[in-house]
């Protein structure tokens, strides 16, 4: 046993090695071949010898379940946000303040600012055991198991502290940016806005198995707090994070005067391009940690330290027209085509618009000369037009009346500045069409998701979403990676799905502003799907929890001859069209009951757990009044639960809940 013991200590003293090398060092010294099996032998170790495994092993790093939901931590020390500097005339008013106030000589620490996303961690005996992001700078959220999965950070420290706090950012390289937004464009999922908006939304998944996909990166730059440790300056701050193990951006440079950080300051924004990540100015701090705390803060900021923030880059060229492009969920966006330009280190020929609103009253036309820049560093965007240029020539803006890409007539919406194509099957949105049709809470249709739906798009086999219950076992067996079982399981699900009442469908076809409740609320009132074209504005907004928003896309969407004729082929299917309601009221022994869910449920999600209610007559509420009946509340519950107790409503718990409902055992 000592023999298993010690070669499990080694494997994860040497794993430890190859992931800084390779993570951090980018210095990797065996092939990923050795290093992989290095990680299996441990495994393998763990799995016969389950008491040997440990918080900090590196085969740790990816969590289990995803979690209900985060937990609010309050930090040691608030991590407070930096004033910013967007001249050097400012960075020289800074080092005027600081150097007022601090005897002899000013010299300061500057380093890269990195685009991501503030992070505390804490480690116990070397060990990591929290990981919380900055939330309001006091509270933030507990994302332990996702900071977890960072490759770059160790679970275990190269020296043993008590306790240790740092404060770093986690960020996505550009080259894993660029990777992550083509994964999910072919997916047909939503694309990320920009690095760190991605960081942002990896660090925040319920399930760390998501975040462990994303390849986030992390660098430290401060401690927070260090038993057993004196640090004097912010140069030995660094050279201590990089001693015990932890990442540290390499390019930081002490500078003895305020003239060493203008240069450090003018360097960096002329070479930010050749960095693997995005940066978007210069932190400047005062090297001195004695002499930052006679400094102190203000209620936001340290009065120590300041963020040059690097000017766009801006560039001239022609704008030669304008492309109008449907996205996939059918909003018709404006694209600038211009004369190839390079901006921030690529050559740049489209741009964003936006919206054809903005790009009216920015009187932006066809062959101006145009101010174009990246938009955090990473979106081209057209500023405005040089009208001082214009020849005479130029000829405005014309938004689209019909759809370019299916024909359809666009619409817009009171109180929006989108256009859209309100047209379920259009080429451009059916990808997205097909896997919300097919989500849990719409028709409900297992094994349709988005690697299906673009595949079955791609092939042609399917251009409109009722082209779905007219495809064969055969036809679905021939795609790659399905199988006669997968495809006999599809078409099943899609004849099981037949039989959803018509509140399911009408939220299945994706009608804007028209959710789950809402077209339970339709369904009842107007049984009939053939009810619908007919419906007036008065009709509609005289329902409750009806506005003008709702009243005006349902009329849209079934003015639509495209819906219609998609309707008509899913009622040729032998999809329901009808609810199966009487007056509009529903019965079941849960009729007249208001209930109220908070917190999470274990056997089902909130929405099923609604849709339960109501299938029993019951009512769902977004608040608790004296009206309600049932508060149910499942695992960390909100301030609902306390109102309920205040009004001595009923509280249920799950098992509880499950009873009543004739769902216990189930």
């Amino acid at each position: 046993m000592e023999d298993v013991q010690a070669r499990v200590a080694w494997l994860r003293e040497e794993i430890r090695k190859h992931d800084y090398q390779y993570y951090v060092l980018d210095q990797p010294l065996i092939s990923d071949a050795e290093y992989d099996r290095l990680v299996r032998e441990l495994l393998e170790l763990e799995r016969q010898h389950p008491e040997l495994v440990t918080p900090d092993s590196p085969t740790r790093r990816v969590g289990g379940e995803p979690l209900p939901g985060f937990r609010q931590v309050r930090h040691r020390v608030p991590l407070l946000s930096l004033d910013n500097a967007f001249s050097e005339a400012e960075i020289r008013d800074f080092h005027r303040r600081v150097s007022e106030r601090v005897e002899g000589e000013v010299s300061y620490v500057t380093e890269l600012k990195m685009d991501g996303v503030s992070v505390a961690l804490v480690y116990e005996n070397g060990v990591l055991v929290s990981g919380a992001t900055r939330g309001d700078g006091a509270v933030g959220e507990d994302v332990t198991a996702n900071v977890r999965t960072i490759r770059s950070l160790p679970l275990r420290l190269r020296q043993e502290l008590p306790r240790l706090e740092v404060r770093g950012e986690v960020y996505l390289a550009k080259e894993v940016f660029a990777r992550l937004n083509q994964e999910r464009e072919e997916r047909g999922e939503r694309t990320f806005a920009n690095p760190r908006n991605a960081a942002a939304g990896s660090l925040r998944q319920l399930d760390p198995r998501v975040t462990a996909g994303r390849s986030l990166a992390v660098v430290l730059y401060d401690v927070l707090y260090a038993e057993g440790v004196t640090l004097a300056t912010q140069q030995e701050v660094l050279e201590f994070l990089a001693r015990v193990g932890l990442p540290v951006e390499p390019h930081y440079r002490f500078c003895p005067g305020v003239e060493e950080v203008l240069a450090f300051c003018r360097e960096w924004q002329q070479r930010r391009h050749e960095l693997a990540y995005d940066i978007d100015g210069v932190v400047i701090k005062l090297d001195s940690l004695p002499a930052r705390e006679l400094l102190g803060s203000t209620v936001k900021s340290p009065r120590w330290a300041i963020a040059y923030k690097f000017p766009a880059e801006e560039k001239v060229t022609r704008l030669l027209t304008v492309e109008a492009n449907v996205g996939r969920t059918g909003v018709i966006t404006p694209t600038a085509i211009l004369e190839p330009v390079t901006l921030a280190g690529t050559v740049v020929s489209r741009a964003s618009l936006h919206n054809f609103d903005l790009a009216r009253e920015k009187d932006i036309r066809v062959g101006d000369l145009v101010v174009v820049h990246k938009a955090g560093d990473i979106i081209p965007e057209v500023v405005g037009p040089l009208t001082e240029s214009r020849t005479g020539n130029e000829s405005e803006l014309v938004p689209p009346e019909r759809c370019p890409v299916c024909g359809s007539q666009v619409v817009r919406f009171s109180g929006e500045v989108a256009l859209r194509c309100d047209n379920i099957n259009c080429p451009a949105r059916l990808v997205e069409s097909l896997v919300f049709f097919a989500s849990r809470d719409a028709m409900d249709i297992e094994g349709l998701g988005p690697a299906l739906a673009a595949q079955l798009v791609e092939k042609g086999m399917v251009r409109n979403v009722a082209d779905l219950y007219y495809l064969s076992a055969e036809q679905l067996a021939e795609l790659p990676r399905m199988g006669k079982k997968s495809a006999a399981n599809l078409v099943r699900a899609l004849e099981k799905s037949k039989a959803r009442p018509l509140h399911r469908l009408l939220h299945a076809l994706g009608i804007r502003h028209v959710g789950l409740k809402s077209a339970r609320l339709l369904a009842a009132h107007f049984p009939d799907i053939d009810l619908f074209p007919g419906l007036s504005r008065e009709q509609l907004t005289a329902l409750p929890e009806v506005g003008e928003k709702m009243a005006e896309s349902v009329m849209a969407f079934f003015a639509e001859p495209r819906n219609l004729e998609t309707i008509e082929r899913l009622k040729a299917a032998g999809v329901n069209t009808r609810e199966p309601v009487a007056g509009g009221v529903q019965t079941g022994p849960l009729a007249g009951k208001v209930f109220v869910l908070t917190g999470t449920l274990a056997s089902m999600t909130r929405a099923e757990a609604g849709a339960l209610i109501e299938s029993l007559g019951g009512k769902t509420s977004s608040s608790v009044s004296r009206r309600t009946d049932y508060v149910v509340a499942g695992t960390d519950p909100g301030s609902k639960l306390q109102v309920a107790r205040e009004l001595g409503v009923t509280v249920l718990g799950e098992e509880e809940f499950l009873r009543l409902t004739g769902r216990a055992g189930s």
